[in-house]
């Protein structure tokens, strides 16, 4: 049977009581008002209230407002289209099919809850078109665009109302408390490091979590300017301090990095650096209010205590130290960037400090998978196109019915890695639905004569199914089983029920998922693993285009694709251990991005026939090859070999650049780049001057 265990261990929370007890309050408002109004399609105005029901205001009021545009895009679109070619069936389905994939494409590469309004328009169209076809005695094309606009409205007014009235929940608090967090983790990670000899993988998993808990962060802000909480209208400054944060992870795992490297040579060291760690600490606890021109400033004795740590180091540890350095520099300028950042959103000031260059742009650079949406895309056009396809073919009145479950199914759950599972929950769901239906249509409507009746004996059936959407996997069952419900049991003012229509819209609504079922498990479906895999290649290929990127604003708005990218990387429920080691990797490796650039300005800076300039362009070259072959999972031991020996080729030639800081910077640049791209320990490092057959780590 379907979830009997979670279904049974169930047990109701007082958020769930209050959560249900509202949803229903307002779908028993939306179809008083649909009746009294003497509306042609109740169902869609509770239905409406019912797939936009959200504990938080305002993600109930964004998803309302993303539903109505979507519904009027795709009236629109419906009314334009329909009365030029209803008389050509099969150019119809074609266009009809062919505007849900675009749709559906469009909303999978935007992973922002706006993607909600334009998957909407996509199927919307189709709900229109073909009930006006089915209606087309009674109904025009224009009405039923106009019907569904006003029910839609309707669900979506009553909806928004109840929630902001009674008992109002709203989603600043939780980013707020989700924003603390991330904050005090970055803080934990930046203590751990510094502090643990024993380098545990601790704080590496805790890197990881920070950037899958800002991806997250990310989209939750988008709801804040739809409700009256403190941070209405902080979406923009509090994304930008997202991005913003994103350097600090790379920050932190550069220093890991850096650590580990110290520790293979030397630990005489360490002893110093608790000493400077003590201090930076109490530098970034401070509680005072910043101001832009504090932004730079460092703790009073921060450049001789770190030369009290070099002194106590080795010949070997130095270039190693140096980084080090600059690493914890920017971390803690960085740290006091965003700490003003929040600082001025917690006061209610949206604007941005002039010292802080921004990196949100229109239209954000965070990773965007075209390949799934293209997929995504072409299966719900086949699914559409099959299913109008079996309905003109067999003739079948109620076949409307099947292609409207069959673009709906197609299109609601693509944003899974494997949406299949999920819709085989849908369809059975639907299975169960019927019989809920029958059980009300045939067994209690026909003793039901008058609304608060009706709302009684809905209730219990309601207000169970909503319970179940807070409480993962359950919520899998609650919506497709109670709109399944609703839709079957089509409420109008005066109730009529036909057996042989009920019967027939029943196979439909579990034909038009089967069809989607089959075609999504063909064309769109794939495993997590497949989709780390495809998305382990996209990280090399960012990581090759930075090897040429110049520095600055356009990189860290790189990075923050990258990182980005590492973040949901981290979200997927992955079983290959290799896989879960490569997203390690993944995320060690981001933190040279920074060094590949800085090589790249480092160059420039020296004489275009050098033999260091040359030498670089020849390890850049390299790299693009490394980056490249790694993307396409191929692994090149020659060019390994080469590999190596070109990054201590480099760091000899560099000797005979006469400018002291570049000639550090090179060092710092390139130990940083083996080790974290390349996997190279120390020891290896050692083991490969003059001539060395080592293989690189974890390739």
């Amino acid at each position: 049977m379907l979830l009997i265990k979670p279904l049974l261990a169930f047990r109701p929370n007082k958020l769930d009581w209050i959560f249900a007890s509202k949803t229903f309050i307002a779908g028993m408002l939306a179809l008083y008002i649909a009746f009294e109004l003497n509306l042609s399609y109740p169902i869609w105005a509770i239905g409406t209230v019912f797939v936009t029901a959200n504990p938080y205001s305002g993600m109930l009021a964004s998803k309302s407002i993303y539903r109505l545009l979507g519904t009027l895009f795709g009236a629109i679109f419906a009314l334009a289209v329909t009365s030029h070619l209803i008389n050509t069936p099969w150019l119809f389905v074609f266009v009809l099919a062919t505007w849900v994939g675009i749709c559906l494409y469009l909303s999978l590469i935007d992973r922002s809850p706006r993607s909600y309004v334009v998957m909407l328009a996509g199927y919307t169209a189709v709900i229109i078109c073909f009930n006006s076809i089915y209606y087309i005695d009674m109904v025009s094309i224009f009405d039923m665009a106009v019907g569904r606009f006003l029910e839609i409205s309707l669900g979506v007014v009553c909806g928004s109302v109840v929630s902001a009235t009674i008992f109002p929940m709203h989603i600043g608090p939780v980013v707020q408390m989700r924003v603390s967090k991330t904050l005090a983790d970055t803080k934990q990670a930046f203590d751990s490091i510094l502090s643990d000899p024993k380098h545990l993988d601790n704080y590496t998993q805790l890197l990881a979590n920070i950037t899958r808990d800002t991806s997250d962060i990310h989209t939750m802000a988008e709801h804040l300017s739809y409700e009256k909480s403190k941070f209405k209208g902080m979406t923009k400054p509090l994304q930008e301090l997202l991005h913003q944060m994103t350097m600090l992870v790379a920050n932190l795992v550069a220093m890991s990095e850096r650590m580990k490297q110290l520790d293979q040579i030397d630990l005489n060291y360490r002893p110093y650096l608790r000493e400077f760690h003590q201090c930076i600490d109490q530098f970034l606890d401070q509680q005072k209010n910043l101001e832009d021109h504090e932004l730079k400033h460092l703790p009073e004795n921060f450049d001789s205590d770190f030369k009290n740590i070099a002194l106590h180091a080795t010949s070997e540890q130095q270039v190693i130290l140096g980084s080090l350095k600059m690493d914890i520099r920017h971390f803690i300028q960085n740290v006091r960037a965003v700490q003003l950042i929040w600082q001025r959103i917690q006061k209610g000031d949206s604007t941005l400090p002039e010292s802080i260059t921004p990196l949100t742009t229109a239209y954000p650079s965070l990773h965007r998978d075209y390949g799934i949406a293209v997929r995504g895309g072409l299966s719900a056009f086949l699914t559409t196109l099959i299913a109008c396809s079996f309905w003109i073919l067999s003739g079948w009145k109620m076949g409307f019915m099947m292609a409207e479950m069959a673009a709906i199914s197609a299109c609601i759950l693509t944003f899974l890695d494997d949406p299949v599972p999920a819709l085989k929950m849908f369809i059975r769901a639907s299975i169960y639905a019927a019989f809920f239906v029958f059980i009300y249509a045939y067994g209690i409507f026909p003793h039901i004569t008058a609304f608060w009746q009706l709302a009684l004996v809905l209730a219990p059936f309601i207000m169970f199914c909503v319970m179940l959407y807070l409480h993962p996997p359950l919520h899998g069952l609650g919506l497709p089983l109670i709109m399944s419900t609703i839709m079957g049991l089509n409420l109008q003012n005066r109730y009529a029920m036909d057996q042989v229509t009920f019967f027939d819209a029943s196979i439909g609504t579990v034909i038009g998922p089967v069809i989607a079922v089959c075609m999504v498990q063909m064309v769109r479906a794939m495993s997590p693993e497949m989709t780390v895999q495809r998305m382990l290649a996209l990280h090399y290929k960012a990581m090759r285009e930075t090897i040429l990127m110049p520095y600055g604003t356009g990189f860290r708005i790189h990075l923050r694709s990258i990182l980005d990218r590492i973040g949901v990387l981290n979200t997927k429920m992955i079983q290959s251990e290799h896989l879960k080691v490569e997203i390690n990797k993944a995320l060690i490796e981001s933190s040279a991005a920074i060094d590949l650039t800085r090589l790249q300005e480092l160059m420039k800076k020296l004489p275009a026939d050098s033999i260091t300039a040359l030498s670089i362009a020849k390890l850049q070259s390299l790299l693009s090859q490394w980056l490249s072959e790694r993307e396409s999972y191929q692994v090149d031991e020659a060019l390994q070999h080469q590999l190596i020996q070109q990054f201590s080729q480099v760091v000899a030639d560099a000797q005979a650049v006469g400018d002291e800081d570049i000639r550090h910077r090179i060092e710092i640049s390139v130990n940083n780049i083996r080790n974290s791209i390349c996997h190279i320990s120390v020891v290896d490092t050692q083991a490969t001057e003059p001539q060395t057959t080592t293989t690189l780590i974890g390739a």
